[in-house]
């Protein structure tokens, strides 16, 4: 599983899913090709779930369907530290 955090550098500074990659969602048009050769699923996260779901949208209609809106990255980590995905 892959985690890609969709919040600004300066948010993703504040604190992140650990091992988390950021991709701004405004560079994620840019990043298609990098993220069409992920394998497993990605995680998506911003802040409040938002981003997150347009993020998920566009990848979506650029042939990504292993993809899943994690919502905020607060849920995201607490379901990874429990193992609840």
């Amino acid at each position: 599983m892959t985690v890609i955090d969709v919040r600004t550098r300066e948010e993703y500074a504040g604190g992140h899913v650990a091992d988390s990659l950021n991709i701004p969602l405004n560079e994620l048009p840019g990043k298609i090709d990098e993220l069409k050769a992920v394998n497993g699923d990605i995680v998506l996260c911003c802040a409040s779930g938002m981003r997150s779901s347009v993020a998920k949208q566009l990848l979506m209609q650029q042939g990504i369907y292993n993809v899943a809106d994690g919502g905020p990255w607060t849920n995201v980590q607490y379901k990874i530290v429990n193992n609840l995905i």
